[in-house]
């Protein structure tokens, strides 16, 4: 059998000490520490110390440990009883030294504070996971140096509490969950735009019923067994009528799922969520709703244009183009004259669109910025005038999905370029 060389021994193992007898020796901070995760554990302790922490005297005086107020004698490891660990964190290098070897005598496992390479046993930095990584236990060493292993303890937590790691129950509970619908703003495309809420509900989601849209790059991502259904719409073209996608969130849920109904941007901002979100609730199907961070406001500031910008205006209205003029122009009919105005789904009839505003009022030398693909590689401004619109994006071969910003604010791109000819979001 081949063997390895190592530094040092090095054997993870998880001990259950439920009614079992702990020696803890030193009543210190460190020893305060290790007695509060031993009594976690249900450890019967028994602390041998002159002095100790106010936290441990509250303890002991509770009756949670028995408290010896002496100084550490060979025998504490067998009286009352033979201990099943023993811990020492004296601060005196000599005494340390001595309660391990009184515990190596009996053959003890003893961890000692003062010296990781003169110790038989390690205690690892510990973290406990919370909500949806709740039962997950971290447990992490690092070489003998406690706060690079507290460092990467503390990251793994996160990483679980917020879905960057998976944490979702691969095996069925005891208790079977409550089946749910979650609807997931996912932002405008960039994965890392994604709500942290958002992104730790996908990581446990059984069902992912998703749109074209959003951070679909996450999907890769996904614990083995999760499904995944594509609804996503293209201009024209839906396969998937609503009705039918509402039915999808709350079959699955009923059969104990937890689904998440991931859509792109804010799905109550022209995303359909408030009809999913009342199908499922006159079903009897809980329901979360999770805001995203809505491509109408969004992707403007990727192109470098506020929506509102002092000197310039102090409202925006936010509008579908989707169906013709007639929505958007009901839409801005009592806004203020200099609001800027948001069409989203407006490539498909922006020449309609524009006449209309036109007419309406609005100076065919208004401003208009078209974004397509915002927030992704694929990334595009085209900068024109209401008047120039259509041609404009004819000629540059405009797609969708994009947002047209129609108002002074485009202005502010402008500023910004002069100001900062490289800055890379600008495109």
């Amino acid at each position: 059998m081949r063997t390895a060389h190592l530094s040092r021994p090095d054997y993870p193992v998880t001990v259950d000490l439920r009614g079992k007898r702990v020696l803890v020796v030193g009543g210190g901070a460190v020893a305060e520490r290790r007695v509060a995760r031993l009594v976690e554990s249900g450890a019967v302790v028994d602390l041998v110390a002159p002095q100790v922490t106010p936290e441990i005297l509250e303890l002991a005086g509770a009756g949670v440990i028995i408290w010896h107020a002496r100084e550490f004698a060979p025998t504490d490891a067998l009286v009352p009883q033979r201990a099943w660990l023993v811990h020492t964190a004296t601060g005196v290098a000599a005494v340390d030294s001595a309660v391990a070897e009184a515990a190596a005598a009996e053959a003890i496992w003893c961890v000692r504070a003062d010296e990781a390479t003169a110790s038989a046993a390690w205690t690892p930095a510990v973290g406990v996971g919370r909500g949806d990584a709740d039962g997950i236990q971290v447990a992490v060493t690092a070489g003998g140096d406690p706060r690079r292993a507290m460092a990467l303890r503390d990251a793994i937590v996160l990483g679980l509490e917020t879905g960057e790691l998976p944490s979702r129950r691969l095996r069925e509970p005891a208790e079977p969950r409550e089946c749910r619908v979650a609807l997931v703003g996912g932002g405008p495309g960039a994965e890392d735009l994604i709500t942290v809420r958002g992104r730790k509900l996908l990581a446990q989601a059984d069902v992912v019923v998703t749109d074209r849209l959003g951070p679909t790059t996450l999907l890769a991502g996904l614990a083995p067994g999760v499904e995944v259904i594509d609804v996503g719409k293209t201009p024209g073209n839906h396969p998937v009528p609503q009705l039918e996608i509402n039915e999808t969130l709350v079959r699955h849920a009923k059969e104990g799922a937890l689904v998440v109904r991931l859509k792109g941007g804010d799905p109550f901002v022209l995303g359909r969520g408030g009809e999913e979100m009342l199908h499922c609730a006159a079903h009897g199907i809980p329901v979360e709703v999770v805001p995203g961070v809505t491509s109408a406001v969004s992707v403007p500031a990727a192109a470098g244009i506020p929506v509102t910008h002092r000197g310039v205006t102090a409202s925006f209205v936010v509008a579908s183009a989707h169906d013709g003029p007639d929505s958007v122009l009901a839409a801005a009919r009592h806004a203020a004259a200099d609001a800027t105005l948001v069409l989203l789904m407006g490539t498909t009839r922006l020449a309609d669109t524009a006449r209309a505003l036109i007419a309406a009022g609005r100076s065919p030398d208004t401003p208009v910025a078209i974004i397509e693909s915002g927030w992704t590689e694929r990334q595009r401004t085209t900068i024109t005038t209401l008047a120039d619109a259509p041609a404009a994006a004819r000629a540059a071969g405009v797609r969708p999905p994009a947002v047209v910003v129609v108002g002074d604010v485009v202005g502010v791109r402008e500023q910004l370029l002069a100001l900062a000819p490289a800055a890379p979001a600008l495109v």
